[in-house]
């Protein structure tokens, strides 16, 4: 199986939401906006598969080389992750001046709190925004709740946007060599 052919399998063969599709089918700068919204949208609002927006990148018509192609979608989707990382980033800065939000989520069928002071604190102290980052460079795992908890936790705008923009380039470059070399991703 060709590296394009299994990355089509990541989600882009039937099924799928409706913005997922958007995605897979996109074609030219059009294609490229569509894929820097959807970008943006997972970052702080959508618990949907980053490694959608690597299909595209076979049949983009941008006029460039494949491998270009790859380039150019991958830093636009780490750009507009960041983007949308950045708007979560500042929602939790918000949240975490409310007591009555934190109440809430302590409260909740889902503790985020909890986890976010078990897992990602953790992480956070152990390795900081490279923490972020590398946590953000696992395919297949959701980045909003890594980015929300993250967002709670950290204080520094720049510093919160280039990790994700790394960690969001780090997990399709992770992803294209994984499926490059044939392993298959569950």
């Amino acid at each position: 199986m060709s590296p394009t052919v299994a990355l089509l399998a990541l989600g882009c063969e039937g099924g799928g939401t409706a913005l997922e599709q958007a995605v897979c089918t996109a074609t030219g700068p059009t294609g490229l906006v569509i894929i820097a919204v959807y970008s943006f949208l997972i970052a702080f609002v959508l618990p949907l598969p980053s490694e959608v927006v690597l299909p595209p990148a076979a049949t983009l018509n941008l006029g460039l080389p494949t491998a270009l192609n790859y380039v150019v979608v991958i830093v636009v989707s780490g750009l507009g992750k960041a983007a949308g990382s950045v708007f979560a980033f500042h929602i939790g800065q918000e949240a975490k001046q409310s007591g009555p939000v934190i109440r809430f989520l302590r409260r909740s069928r889902f503790d985020i709190v909890e986890w976010s002071e078990s897992k990602v604190v953790e992480l956070s102290r152990r390795y900081g925004y490279l923490g972020l980052a590398l946590a953000l460079s696992v395919p297949g795992f959701p980045d909003t709740l890594s980015i929300y908890a993250f967002s709670v936790l950290e204080e520094d705008y720049m510093k919160f946007a280039a990790a994700t923009f790394a960690g969001s380039v780090g997990r399709l470059v992770v992803t294209i060599v994984v499926v490059g070399s044939g392993v298959v991703l569950l």
